[in-house]
């Protein structure tokens, strides 16, 4: 009867621990480890309905041993009575009968009564240690997931600034650098084309300006 309570004991001892340090997912484990407490509980509520329904029986078997105890007993006083002092005797020899009966089951039941108060109480025990292992398995799957998210956190923090990192950003800095000095250079040689043209143009403007000032002074507009 008590195979029942073996994984129940196991989980809630020490081993605990030391099982969700081999565990992969601490917190799948600790849903495996509820489901488990969970079927043993209903084994364990069925294994205490069917001894309460062992302990009916018993006690109504004895209560009718008893009752034909006191049923043989009226009949052998009636028997005398009427001066059937066989047909007493025969009564008597049943009542004696039914009154070992009625001990025996009276015995069985008062066990069976006992062994249901010891099942039903381990059952509420079973009952509680589950809720307590229940709130305990929220509290350690929040405190599970907040070290998974530190730790990847972490991890993310600890790669910036790396060697591969500060590599591949120094690189980009060359090559934007790079397209900086590309730019300067061509800007360079283009404001240097620019300047060239722009002095021919002023220069053949200049002439274009004496030539027409030649001609108001000869009066050849």
């Amino acid at each position: 009867m008590f195979k029942f309570f073996k994984r129940v004991k196991t989980v809630v001892s020490s081993e605990l621990n030391a099982m969700l340090d081999k565990a992969e997912d601490p917190v799948k484990m600790l849903d495996q480890f509820l489901r488990d407490m969970g079927e043993d509980i209903r084994e364990a509520e069925a294994a205490v309905a069917k001894q309460i329904a062992n302990e009916k029986i018993l006690k109504r078997k004895a209560e009718d041993a008893q009752a034909m105890v006191e049923k043989r007993q009226s009949q052998a006083e009636k028997a005398i009575l009427a001066g059937e002092d066989d047909l007493a005797r025969r009564a008597l020899q049943e009542k004696n009968d039914y009154e070992n009966q009625a001990n025996l089951l009276q015995q069985s039941y008062e066990q069976a009564a006992n062994d249901s108060q010891v099942l039903k109480s381990k059952l509420d025990e079973m009952k509680k240690e589950y809720q307590e292992m229940n709130l305990k398995k929220d509290s350690l799957k929040a405190r599970a997931e907040s070290a998974k998210t530190r730790t990847k956190i972490n991890r993310s923090m600890s790669s910036i600034g790396g060697d591969e990192s500060r590599r591949g950003f120094e690189r980009m800095e060359e090559k934007v650098l790079r397209y900086e000095a590309e730019a300067e250079t061509t800007e360079d040689l283009s404001t240097q084309s620019r300047t060239l043209d722009d002095e021919f143009r002023k220069l053949d403007s200049n002439v274009d300006d004496e030539l027409a000032a030649l001609k108001e002074s000869l009066g050849k507009e």
